[in-house]
């Protein structure tokens, strides 16, 4: 979708202009933020020792979006001009670098209670989902992410769109499960993430107008092709996703204890068993 009459700053003060990105950015990192300190108190934590981790892990998965985004779209910038890989208010950013380091600093910090980390991780999923559908939304207003060209009477693919609606899918899963089933700590996210990579490597990468490599194909009447980097890593992360899927159900499964008992209190004995 690309609508050149949106203006891509909120406001300017001064020289210094800010972004609509960011301003959906910062939303959902705060929605995402509170629903998980205010579901760790379940687990009997310090809601200021979570909003510490929570504020390392977002800063980690800020570098990670950068580092990933540089990597795989300007890397000629390491060696040519450096100082660019640090203005990231220009623009810039890979989701997948974000939640990839993002969960590996929010592990690092878990590390001592893995069961803790379990649930803790289950409870970010939403604040991804509405990280996914408020960037892409902010993606509209920055004229970028734009879908292919087709021959159908609507041109192009509304691509911020069909990512945006991905974010939804994933609240609406997420919520679904949480209220009709019972799956053990950990399951949530890991599932999340493997129908996350479906769902973009899929559907919102065949319509990307992004640069293809390896094998290529392009419809131009449908607006479709292959293979973007993306699609390339699908495979391995489908694969990584789904084994942590059946690892953390059959490993998770035997902690958790039955439905007449109190989580919190099995979660507490365990941590506290294995400390």
């Amino acid at each position: 979708m690309l609508l050149p009459q949106l203006n891509p700053f909120a406001f300017k003060i001064g020289p210094v202009g800010v972004h609509w990105y960011g301003i959906f950015m910062v939303m959902a990192i705060l929605g995402g933020s509170w629903y998980l300190i205010e579901r760790g108190r379940q687990l009997g934590e310090d809601p200021d020792r979570l909003s510490t981790i929570t504020l390392w892990t977002v800063l980690w998965g800020v570098i990670g979006a950068r580092l990933v985004f540089v990597l795989a779209n300007k890397p000629e910038w390491i060696w040519t001009d450096p100082v660019q890989i640090f203005k990231i208010w220009d623009g810039g950013l890979a989701f997948d670098g974000a939640v990839g380091v993002g969960i590996l600093a929010f592990w690092y910090q878990l590390r001592k209670k893995p069961l803790v980390f379990n649930h803790l991780v289950d409870w970010t999923v939403p604040g991804i989902g509405l990280g996914i559908f408020m960037v892409r939304i902010g993606n509209i207003f920055n004229h970028e992410v734009l879908g292919r060209m087709t021959a159908f009477s609507f041109g192009r693919w509304p691509e911020q769109l069909i990512g945006s609606s991905i974010g939804v899918i994933l609240i609406i899963r997420y919520f679904w499960i949480e209220r009709y089933r019972t799956p053990p700590p950990g399951y949530q996210f890991w599932s999340a993430m493997f129908y996350y990579a479906i769902l973009r490597g899929f559907i919102g990468e065949t319509t990307r107008a992004n640069p293809l490599y390896i094998w290529t194909y392009i419809n131009p009447h449908w607006g479709i092709g292959f293979t973007t980097l993306m699609q390339l890593f699908t495979p391995p992360i489908m694969i990584f996703t789904g084994l942590m899927m059946r690892r953390t159900w059959r490993r998770s499964a035997r902690v958790l204890t039955g439905p007449g008992v109190d989580t919190v209190t099995a979660v507490l004995r365990s941590e506290g068993s294995s400390q």
